[in-house]
C-alpha cells in the first residue's frame, strides 16, 4: 500500500482558496526558500544524502544543484558525525550551511558535533564566533520503517541550551521559517512532518520571514485550549471541527517553533479557557507534552479548570506495521476526546447543548 493511502489520519487538507493568494505545495515553498537563500547569500550552501538525486529530498531541494553548481548543492558520505564537524567548522568562519537529514535518525549520529560544539562554541569564546547552521530533517510515519528509522526526536534537544527548533505546519510558515533559520546566527534545527509534504496553502512570492519564537493562534475557541506544532496542528483542526459539533469550542496554538517557546501565547489562551491539551508527533515524556504541560502548571495553575492533557507517542519504540501505527500514533479522535473529557471533568458531566453554547459553563 502507498504510503499515501488508506491512512486513517487523513491526508485530505482543506483546499486554500485562490482569492486569498497564490498557491503553492509545501514542497514548492521549502524549494522557493532554498533558492531565495542560495541566490541571495553566496555564503549559503545545502548538503546532505540524496539532495541532488532525483527524489531530491522529498522533492525540496529538486533543481538546486542544476541552478547552483555541485560546489554549493551536494551529495554528502554516510558520515553524519564528520559532516556536521564539517557544517560546524564552515559556520564559524562565516559561512551558513543547511545540512540535510531524511529522516532526524540520523542526526543522531551527530548529536557530539551538534549538542557539545556547534551549541556552545558562541557561549564559550565570549560572543567573538556565531555559528549560523541549520540542520534540516523529515519525521514521519506510514511506510513502515519501525523503530529505528521513525523517530521524533525533537523531545532529545529541547533541553540544549544555544539550539532553535522550527516545527512549520503550513506551506507558509515552511518557506518563511526556514529563511529565518538559514539567516539566524545560532544553529537551527528544522523538524518538517512528511505527511505535510502533501499539503498546498497560500504562499506569497518573493523573500519573507517568519519570526522565531512566536506561535500563532489557528483556531478561536472558549472552552479548551490544543497546543502543538508541525501535523499535530492538523490533526487538532480536525479534531476541533468534530468538537464543534457537540458545542466545544476549541482553540488551537500552533507553537511554529518549539525552542524558544512563546510561553506568552499559550498562557493567554489558557486564561481564556482554563482547560490544554498538549500534542505531540513525539514520546509524551520528556518532550513537548512534557514542557508544555510544565508551564501550564507552574505558571497557569490559577486558571487550571481541569488536570493538563497530553497526547503524544506512548512510552514504546514505534512499530513497523500499518495496523499497528494506527493505535500508536496521535490521531484527530484521541485528540478530541482528550478535550471533552476536561469538559465533562470540568463540569462534572458533559453540558447539554443549547443553541451552540455549553449549558452550565463557568
Amino acid at each position: 500500500m502507498p504510503w499515501d493511502e488508506g491512512l486513517v489520519n487523513s491526508l485530505v487538507y482543506d483546499r486554500p482558496n485562490p482569492a486569498e493568494g497564490r498557491v503553492a505545495s509545501y514542497v514548492q515553498a521549502i524549494n522557493e526558500a532554498f533558492v531565495l537563500a542560495l541566490d541571495q547569500n553566496p555564503g549559503v550552501f545545502v548538503f546532505g544524502q540524496g539532495v541532488d538525486d532525483p527524489s531530491a529530498m522529498f522533492g525540496t531541494t529538486r533543481g538546486l544543484h542544476e541552478r547552483f553548481g555541485r560546489r554549493r548543492v551536494f551529495d554528502t558520505p554516510l558520515s553524519e558525525e564528520a559532516m556536521m564537524g564539517v557544517a560546524t567548522g564552515a559556520a564559524m568562519n562565516g559561512m551558513r550551511p543547511v545540512y540535510m537529514h531524511n529522516r532526524p535518525d540520523f542526526v543522531l549520529l551527530a548529536f557530539n558535533q551538534l549538542v557539545t560544539h556547534a551549541t556552545k562554541f558562541h557561549y564559550m569564546d565570549n560572543g567573538q564566533t556565531t555559528v549560523p547552521l541549520v540542520v534540516w530533517a523529515a519525521i514521519g510515519r506510514g511506510w513502515g520503517s519501525g523503530a529505528q528509522h521513525s523517530q521524533a526526536i525533537q523531545g532529545l534537544l529541547l533541553g540544549v541550551p544555544g539550539l532553535k527548533i522550527v516545527m512549520p505546519s503550513t506551506p507558509h510558515d515552511a518557506k518563511g521559517l526556514l529563511l529565518s533559520a538559514i539567516m539566524d546566527n545560532n544553529p537551527v534545527c528544522v523538524f518538517e512532518h512528511r505527511w505535510l509534504m502533501k499539503k498546498d496553502g497560500i504562499v506569497p512570492e518573493g523573500f519573507y520571514r517568519v519570526p522565531i519564537g512566536k506561535a500563532i493562534c489557528r483556531r478561536a475557541g472558549r472552552d479548551v485550549t490544543i497546543v502543538g506544532a508541525s501535523h499535530a496542528i492538523e490533526l487538532a483542526l480536525q479534531a476541533a471541527a468534530s468538537l464543534a459539533e457537540e458545542g466545544i469550542e476549541a482553540e488551537i496554538i500552533d507553537l511554529r517553533t518549539i525552542k524558544p517557546l512563546d510561553e506568552d501565547l499559550v498562557l493567554e489562551s489558557l486564561r481564556k479557557t482554563g482547560r490544554i491539551v498538549v500534542v505531540d508527533t513525539a514520546w509524551m515524556k520528556g518532550g513537548v507534552c512534557a514542557e508544555v504541560g510544565c508551564l501550564a502548571a507552574e505558571r497557569g495553575y490559577a486558571h487550571l479548570r481541569a488536570p493538563v492533557a497530553r497526547v503524544g507517542l506512548p512510552d514504546i519504540p514505534a512499530p513497523a506495521g500499518y495496523t499497528l501505527e494506527q493505535f500508536f500514533y496521535p490521531d484527530a479522535a484521541r485528540i478530541a476526546a482528550a478535550a471533552r473529557d476536561l469538559v465533562r471533568r470540568a463540569h462534572g458531566r458533559m453540558p447539554a447543548v443549547r443553541r451552540g453554547t455549553l449549558e452550565g459553563k463557568p
